[in-house]
């Protein structure tokens, strides 16, 4: 197996292209109809491409040395995402949205990306849960991507709207809300930037994040919480949550 054919997608493009792609479209999806087919795209892909991931497994150590083992193609894939997911600036969403005040725009914007999780994790796990079979190999890696990447749109639009974009050009931005994402608040850059170089303090925090949302799909589809609910639930929740933080964090600011 050649390198190409371990970076490709489903149809050539690389797999942080088209996981950044279809997460955008599924984030700034209005239509029921269009949310679900975009999931199940994702969780096509995610079922499809075990040649690339990493396999899990759903019990005890096995699934703890999958994950380790994931993490830095995970990091390096998610570093290499970032910069592909589509942002939109405050005017177009201003645009978009037309009469909403900035809290109310925060708020849609939370609540979308909230769905747009659930539907991936309701669509991955309705495909892994069936059939299911406790030792069955998981392929969690593009499903994991495509959380972070509706996160980074998220974060990157919440400080569009609070009108505090990251400084410098779309890739220095989008480096500086993967930071953020790994940080769980907005964005804070030193005078020294980000250092997301290998073996950096923030490059290992991005990691364990990453692992530990990878570990939260993968408990999702063991036997107790098996199936579509399961990842819908806990990933509404996480996307919610992270939503939250930033907002607050950026608000605090604003009124500083």
């Amino acid at each position: 197996m050649s390198a190409a054919d371990n970076h490709a997608g489903l149809d050539g493009q690389p797999i942080p292209q088209e996981v950044a792609e279809l997460a955008g479209q599924l984030s700034e999806a209005e239509d029921e109809s269009r949310r679900r087919r975009l999931a199940r795209q994702i969780a096509s892909m995610a079922g499809r491409t075990g040649h690339v991931t990493t396999r899990f497994r759903t019990h005890g150590s096995a699934t703890l040395r999958g994950l380790r083992a994931s993490g830095q193609w995970l990091t390096g894939q998610a570093l290499e995402m970032a910069p592909k997911v589509p942002i939109r600036s405050n005017g177009r969403l201003r645009q978009q949205y037309p009469g909403l005040q900035t809290e109310q725009l925060a708020d849609r914007l939370i609540t979308g990306a909230a769905r747009a999780s659930a539907g991936v994790g309701a669509a991955v796990g309705a495909v892994a849960a069936v059939p299911f079979v406790t030792t069955a190999p998981l392929e969690l890696g593009v499903e994991t991507l495509a959380l972070v990447a509706i996160e980074l749109k998220l974060i990157a639009e919440l400080h569009e709207v609070y009108e505090m974009p990251a400084p410098g050009s779309a890739a220095q931005r989008m480096l500086a809300y993967t930071g953020a994402w790994a940080e769980r608040r907005g964005v804070h850059v030193s005078s020294s930037g980000l250092a997301l170089a290998v073996g950096s303090p923030l490059r290992r925090k991005l990691e364990r994040r990453l692992l530990a949302k990878a570990g939260k799909s993968a408990l999702a589809l063991t036997p107790l919480l098996t199936g579509a609910v399961a990842g819908a639930l806990i990933d509404h929740h996480e996307t919610r949550k992270l939503g939250t933080l930033v907002r607050d964090d950026l608000r605090s600011r604003g009124h500083s």
